[in-house]
């Protein structure tokens, strides 16, 4: 059965940068092992003042996996490894946090942007033995990923396995995560091997047993259900998922199993002890305050499970 339908809400990532936030969700805070999803655009005719005011300065992570995807535009991932990488439309930066990376996303080229910008951000959650393995970065080029085509169906696994195929990606837990799409009337089906699993309505539309879902809503179902999803229009679809993990605790940037862990990471982050990117060392994303509690009250780590 279909467990819950979760509507996107606003939130702002910098002045110019406003983006759907899908995860974490108060009644779904993980599928899978993946704790957080934005869907940043379709941002238009954008110029050089705007794409600056874009930007995302250079801030932290533990504890995590990023994984940043396009479908148009190009971003600037620079990281305290060193790593300077432009991704573009189709490729896969997976960017281990472990135990603490610093790492910025720059808009730094408008005429890439011409066609306009739109990206998703999903964040994986890393096992209890893996959240203090040292940082590390990988970008993957549409080639080296696999892809699968039928009547009325294409799709891109960017990580784990479903359908039979395997990605390149290297990750630390058993999950799925694809690019699909669809065009009218196709049916279509989840894969059925992952113990969670839900797929995000980037465009258009689908129909499950006579309900139709519009863009921007995140469908999760019950382990076992094999829904019948009809696309209604052409339709692109992020598909995601996996074997869940333990009880985590998400700040800001930060996850951990252990609410002590994410303590000391705001404490190194705000005594300047993270290293920042040595081509981008010159501003940052302060702390922020918890404004919902007193001043001098420590805001405490959020639970996922």
């Amino acid at each position: 059965m279909l467990d819950l339908v979760i509507e996107s809400r606003m939130a702002s990532l910098s002045p110019q940068m406003k983006v759907k936030r899908i995860l974490p969700f108060r009644l779904k805070r993980m599928i899978g092992p993946f704790i957080f999803m934005d869907h940043a655009g379709p941002v238009d005719n954008i110029s050089i003042q705007q794409a600056t005011e874009m930007d995302v300065l250079p801030h932290p992570h533990i504890g995590l996996s990023t994984v940043s995807y396009l479908f148009g535009g190009q971003v600037t991932h620079r990281d305290s490894l060193g790593v300077e990488q432009i991704i573009r439309p189709g490729e896969v930066n997976w960017m281990t946090a472990g135990s603490g990376i610093a790492h910025s996303e720059r808009f730094e080229d408008p005429s890439s942007l011409s066609g306009g910008l739109e990206m998703i951000q999903t964040w994986v959650a890393l096992p209890e033995q893996d959240e203090e393995i040292a940082p590390s970065f990988a970008n993957y080029t549409p080639d080296q990923l696999p892809v699968f085509t039928d009547k009325g169906i294409w799709m891109r696994l960017i990580a784990g396995d479903a359908y039979g195929l395997k990605s390149n990606v290297n990750t630390n837990s058993p999950l799925f995560y694809l690019h699909v799409v669809l065009q009218k009337d196709t049916p279509f089906a989840l894969p059925p091997e992952h113990a969670e699993r839900g797929f995000y309505i980037v465009k258009g539309a689908v129909e499950i047993s006579g309900t139709i879902y519009t863009e921007g809503k995140m469908l999760v179902f019950t382990k076992g259900v094999d829904p019948l999803i009809v696309a209604k229009q052409e339709t692109t679809l992020m598909l995601l998922g996996g074997e869940p993990l333990s009880e985590r605790f998400i700040w800001w940037n930060f996850v951990s199993s252990r609410r002590e862990r994410i303590e000391q990471a705001k404490e190194d982050w705000k005594q300047g002890r993270f290293i920042l990117p040595p081509t981008d060392d010159k501003e940052f994303i302060p702390l922020p305050n918890d404004k919902s509690r007193p001043a001098g009250s420590a805001p405490k780590p959020e639970p996922l499970s």
